[in-house]
């Protein structure tokens, strides 16, 4: 849900960026490079705030300083599924160690500017039917991450909303037209 934080989700998602950066500085025993990590959000700044409050709260736990031990590097399209290609590109272009796509069109737009940055998707509904990876047994490519994948629950949320409301109630739903994996939940 976009207008909420969750800990465990901050926890998730950090793990799945750690798996993916921390291996690359493994062997230098040198000067270590601080990781760098591109974010790229579909939506306002304003609109992602809980979720970005959440993954640095979740960095400064583990130990992680912005700016010291760990860079950030965020875009944010504003809505504006236009913008999301030329910020990918800008991402790849900063030579960032993993970009983190919130949203299917966010990783789709990374995906046509890099093929060997790893890709964290986060946010993303049905990454298999999007086309975004293969298959989730083997997602193969740059992509791995996490799916909001629960079609299956919209005929339940219905029959929960059923039992609350009352019985001469209408409801009514709205979806994004060139968003193909909604037809899914419409369907369930």
């Amino acid at each position: 849900m976009l207008g909420r934080s969750s800990p465990r989700a901050g926890v998730t998602w950090l793990l799945a960026i750690l798996l993916v950066v921390v291996p690359l500085g493994a062997g230098a025993q040198q000067r270590r490079k601080v990781p760098r990590i591109g974010i790229l959000w579909a939506y306002s700044q304003s609109v992602t705030l809980p979720f970005a409050d959440t993954f640095r709260r979740t960095l400064q736990a583990m130990g992680y300083v912005e700016g010291r031990t760990i860079m950030l590097e965020e875009r944010w399209a504003d809505g504006s599924l236009d913008r999301l290609t030329s910020l990918a590109a800008e991402l790849v272009r900063l030579d960032v160690d993993v970009i983190v796509a919130a949203s299917t069109p966010a990783v789709q737009a990374v995906q046509k500017a890099t093929k060997t940055i790893p890709i964290v998707m986060t946010l993303v509904t049905d990454p298999v039917e999007t086309g975004v990876v293969p298959s989730l047994a083997r997602p193969g490519g740059n992509v791995t991450g996490l799916s909001l994948m629960h079609p299956e629950l919209s005929g339940k949320r219905l029959a929960l909303l059923e039992e609350i409301v009352p019985k001469n109630a209408r409801v009514a739903g709205t979806r994004w037209r060139a968003h193909r994996v909604a037809g899914s939940d419409v369907s369930e």
